[in-house]
């Protein structure tokens, strides 16, 4: 008998990677006979909602509570599986769930019960001065929360009181981390280590492998400081070599970007590109740049690449330094250091006889590790404990 979930998730404003592991989940769980009812909240509400009611809600969400609360007693549901409830669904979701004695899993896309900005970042570095703190007092004082002093304390009193009422801890049956770097994150924190489950992300569709063809270098994300851009095009105007460089997305450093193209001919900006021909511009690139300055959790591109038998140069930094297997499915930089970039690329360029190597490795990485199957048989592996029938019915 398959299992009745209600699976939980708040849209960003900017759709992003926890939107589309929201959809994945929900696609994969029904693929495998499962019944899966969607709860959903849109951060575009928050402009009619008003400061005020936003504030409120963050903390704990009366509308959730009702509304989650007639959902479960409508039916009976098997578990609550939840992916952000940051800022309209609330922790108030835990309680409507514990009503019901129905368990839930919370999915940590990020580091937000460590950290007001969720990325443990802070001025372009790395930053832990929130972590394992039962109030986050230096988060409040540096305004890390969107540079909002109101959002910042609003922010951290959600997660002093939910911390205070125990929910964290007695309302959450298992959490799913991406990464074994980001399940210690959570434990140094203060999170139960014995509910914390490594689950990585997956593709469900990963296409064909490629053949690097193209002859050019790619970076595909965000244009912020936090993703590494400025070291990527410093590091490119290092270079002696004429490797073509090429960039996918846009964000706040977008006229920086316009501006590296202007100057350097081998810098070439594409701007947003569907997600259709993602996965071609992967194939034909000799390999993905992610020079990240944050720890990072899963990046769906990392597994994108892999997917496309692509070799990833990504930064030597948080849960990137288990992803990327130097020899095997890339290489890996100093954080941050433009001219070390520089160098490891004219390495990399020097030794084009381990490239074939490097992108059968990168799909074997994806092919063992990173694909629908795996996805479900750790999802699976992950709920059976919660359940009294265990894996008779995943």
């Amino acid at each position: 008998m398959p299992l009745r979930i209600l699976v939980a998730h708040n849209h960003y404003q900017q759709p992003g990677g926890e939107d589309v592991c929201f959809a994945a989940d929900a696609a994969l769980l029904r693929s495998h006979g499962h019944q899966v009812i969607t709860y959903e909240e849109d951060n575009h509400r928050i402009k009619h909602l008003g400061q005020l009611r936003t504030a409120l809600r963050t903390i704990w969400s009366l509308e959730t509570y009702r509304r989650v609360g007639e959902l479960l007693s409508a039916e009976p549901y098997d578990l609550v599986y939840a992916h952000n409830t940051f800022p309209l669904i609330s922790p108030a979701l835990y309680d409507a769930a514990a009503a019901h004695h129905v368990p839930v899993i919370q999915v940590l896309h990020n580091y937000r019960l460590l950290c007001l900005n969720a990325f443990l970042l802070r001025k372009d570095q790395v930053c832990e001065d929130c972590l394992g703190r039962a109030f986050a007092l230096p988060g409040v004082r540096h305004v890390c929360y969107r540079s909002s002093r109101t959002g910042s304390l609003t922010l951290a009193l959600m997660l002093w009181l939910n911390r205070l009422r125990g929910v964290w801890y007695r309302r959450i049956s298992r959490y799913f981390v991406l990464t074994e770097f980001a399940r210690q994150k959570f434990i140094a924190g203060g999170l139960p280590a014995d509910r914390m489950f490594v689950r990585p992300n997956y593709l469900l569709d990963p296409g064909a492998p490629g053949d690097g063809s193209g002859g050019y270098a790619v970076f595909i994300g965000r244009l912020s400081s936090q993703k590494g851009i400025e070291t990527l095009l410093t590091a490119w105007n290092q270079l002696s070599s004429r490797l073509p460089l090429w960039i996918v997305g846009h964000g706040p450093l977008s006229a920086q970007v316009e501006a590296a193209v202007m100057a350097n001919p081998l810098i070439r900006w594409l701007g947003a590109v569907p997600g259709e021909q993602v996965a071609g511009i992967l194939q034909r690139a000799a390999f993905l740049v992610f020079p990240s300055i944050s720890y990072e959790g899963l990046p769906r591109v990392l597994i994108e690449a892999y997917a496309a038998g692509t070799p990833v140069l990504a930064s030597d930094l948080g849960a990137m330094q288990s992803l990327v297997i130097p020899g095997q499915t890339g290489w890996l930089a100093p954080a941050g250091d433009a001219s070390a970039w520089a160098s490891t690329i004219e390495t990399i360029l020097a030794q084009p006889a381990d490239l074939p190597a490097l992108r059968s490795g990168a799909r074997l990485e994806f092919e063992q590790h990173y694909t629908a199957e795996a996805g479900y048989a750790r999802w699976a592996a992950g709920v059976a404990p919660l359940l009294p029938d265990g894996m008779a019915r995943l």
